[in-house]
């Protein structure tokens, strides 16, 4: 692996000493046994989003239109409170949650159920089979010129003002209805492995770059531009009478497998399975992982994709029977302790040069037909891009993380690259760091540095309205992340009861071997 070592961290930062883990475990051991009869509530519940049949399926830079319902859509929502602090962690099945809806839910859900918005992290699935949440919002370019409006409402994906409304209730609704049902609870963690699922989409080729999805079978393809995040975070929570309350999941693999029709995505068939596997009907919250170069498709394959239902099944599938088995295997104890900090700040965008500005407005002019169906989508980006500067030329980011006793959630607005997430895994000093992408907002892919560079490229370096900015953005929000979650102190991990003192071995079993 030492290939992929990240140009910004080096082995070891962030780690500790023998000794020092030592004694922090030695001290954890005795606070697990002062807050094993603490008080420890959690709450569950969801809400349907599914879009009506005709509105627009965002995922593309043109319009795309759902046609049927495959499965529901939904807002899964848990609340944790230790007495001293409450936190929320949702998960949306949306493609994105723009930063606006945000800032809204956030007040709304304070002034129902007073949560603070920093206790609040509201993440998307990346689901590109769910419903109008964006890309562009109503309004979000009537500043510029009736062409360039006419690009952004009628020649792109659009967030559709209704659903909006509905999207963003049902949030509220899934938060304030999961903390009215908070009960005494206790919770389990811990981590699986699975590793056959999800690849690197991107690919380095014999020329020196990198290609996104360069085609299975091209023989200009050398090797995987990085590897995966196998991981599979779990935390299962259990009342008092050891019946399951609901499950939190993370895994990084971007929801692309699109079954027909609006659609969860594989995060259907994930939760289809842990509940069908557990025998029960609770919530499963799924957070993204960083898994912007990350999808179900293995570009070094010789053999063919199935389908995009039978592709879900096999993601969604594989990624809830892992989770089923950390449940099964992890003891539940104190959930504690809880703790929330956030960092909002902005971001410059990384801005178009103007002849290119010029030569693309010009294409844009032109009919997709005569220029070609690439060339004229990104031209029509650049041109948007260039008007969404004159009105913003910063934009303002969250990164926020919020402790659930021995795990962090370390939230970003990014399509993120998976090297970052690996990263901030090994320099945190919690046992489980679980990054959660495309939460609290969308700032659109975020590379890093070195695929922004002469040896890189690709899909996701592409500039365009939905992705722009700065490229030492994506070491930021690691950076951030990894200042909040120092500020923390993780709690123990629950241990299962100790054996009782030995007394004697088993009668049936302390013989020699009997031959006659």
């Amino acid at each position: 692996m030492q290939k992929f070592k990240s140009l910004w961290l080096e082995p070891g930062l962030g780690g500790f000493s023998a000794a020092w883990s030592f004694g922090f475990g030695v001290f954890l051991s005795a606070l697990s046994l002062l807050a094993a009869d603490a008080p420890f509530r959690a709450g569950f519940a969801e809400r349907d989003i599914t879009p009506d049949i005709g509105m627009e399926m965002p995922g593309n830079y043109g319009k795309v239109y759902g046609r049927s319902v495959h499965d529901p859509c939904k807002v899964r929502a848990a609340v944790f409170d230790d007495g001293t602090n409450r936190v929320a962690l949702v998960g949306v099945d949306a493609l994105m949650i723009r930063r606006d809806s945000v800032l809204r839910t956030r007040r709304q859900i304070q002034e129902r159920c007073g949560l603070a918005p920093e206790h609040v992290m509201i993440g998307a699935s990346h689901s590109h089979s769910s419903g109008p949440s964006g890309m562009i919002l109503p309004g979000e370019f009537d500043h510029a010129s009736p062409f360039v409006q006419q690009l952004a409402y009628e020649k792109s994906s659009t967030a559709d003002p209704g659903y909006l409304r509905r999207f963003e209730q049902a949030i509220v609704e899934a938060v304030c209805l999961a903390n009215d049902f908070r009960t005494d609870a206790r919770l389990s963690f811990g981590s699986g492995r699975e590793d056959k699922v999800s690849f690197v989409r991107r690919v380095r080729m014999k020329n020196g770059r990198t290609f996104t999805h360069p085609g299975r079978g091209n023989p200009d393809s050398v090797e995987y531009a990085a590897p995966i995040d196998p991981e599979v975070g779990v935390i299962g929570a259990w009342d008092k009478n050891d019946k399951l309350l609901g499950v939190l999941v993370n895994f990084s693999c971007h929801a692309t497998t699109s079954p027909p029709g609006f659609s969860a995505n594989w995060i259907y068939y994930l939760e289809k399975t842990i509940r069908g596997g557990l025998d029960a009907q609770v919530p499963v919250v799924f957070l993204q992982g960083a898994c912007g170069d990350i999808t179900q498709v293995d570009n070094l394959s010789p053999y063919a994709d199935p389908s995009g239902d039978k592709q879900a099944q096999r993601v969604g599938g594989s990624v809830g029977a892992e989770a089923i088995k950390v449940l099964l295997r992890n003891a539940p104890g104190y959930g504690g302790p809880l703790a929330a900090r956030s960092k909002v700040w902005k971001l410059k965008r990384r801005v178009p040069d103007p002849e290119r500005v010029k030569r693309c407005l010009a294409l844009a002019h032109k009919s997709e037909k005569e220029v070609g169906h690439t060339e004229w989508i990104f031209a029509k980006e650049i041109v948007l891009l260039d008007a969404m500067i004159a009105k913003s030329p910063e934009e303002e980011v969250e990164v926020q993380a919020i402790q659930v006793g021995p795990a962090v959630f370390l939230s970003n607005p990014a399509e993120y690259f998976v090297e970052f997430g690996l990263a901030i895994k090994r320099r945190s000093n919690f046992t489980f760091t679980w990054i959660v992408e495309l939460a609290n907002g969308c700032v659109g892919y975020v590379p890093t540095e070195e695929a922004l560079s002469a040896t890189g490229g690709g899909y996701e370096t592409r500039l365009t309205s939905y992705s722009n900015l700065d490229p030492s953005a994506g070491r930021q929000f690691a950076d951030m992340g990894l200042e909040l979650a120092k500020q923390m102190t993780p709690g123990a991990i629950p241990e299962p009861p100790k054996a009782a003192p030995f007394t004697a071995p088993w009668s049936y079993g302390n013989v020699p071997a009997e031959l006659r």
